[in-house]
């Protein structure tokens, strides 16, 4: 996933969270926004209940992950936030994909390739 991908900035999020429609499962929660590009941005969140430093970090990196190798089945022109579930921290790498995948296929955003 390229950095011009990422959403960075704290507004950028906020106006996810503001204006964008949300679902969630047990590992994940999920805020999307149509934006007017033709590529999809997409940022990943996890709040310190998750755990000490080393764990957010590498639930993030297998969010991240999951996402970057699922980014092409994925419809283009959206904003996407992922958010962090406390039960991540002791979930497997599959099973994220799984929440991941199973959110995406929720809000209709997996292509029928």
């Amino acid at each position: 996933m390229k950095a011009a991908n990422r959403l960075r900035k704290n507004n950028e999020f906020r106006r996810v969270y503001k204006e964008g429609n949300s679902m969630a499962n047990r590992l994940l929660i999920l805020y999307i926004r149509k934006n007017d590009l033709d590529y999809n941005r997409a940022g990943f969140t996890v709040s310190k209940k998750v755990g000490k430093s080393v764990v957010r970090s590498k639930v993030k990196r297998q969010i991240r992950e999951s996402y970057r190798l699922n980014d092409d089945k994925v419809i283009q022109g959206y904003d996407l936030v992922f958010v962090a579930r406390t039960g991540c921290s002791e979930a497997t790498y599959k099973e994220i994909e799984s929440a991941l995948l199973h959110l995406l296929g929720k809000k209709k955003l997996l292509s029928k390739r």
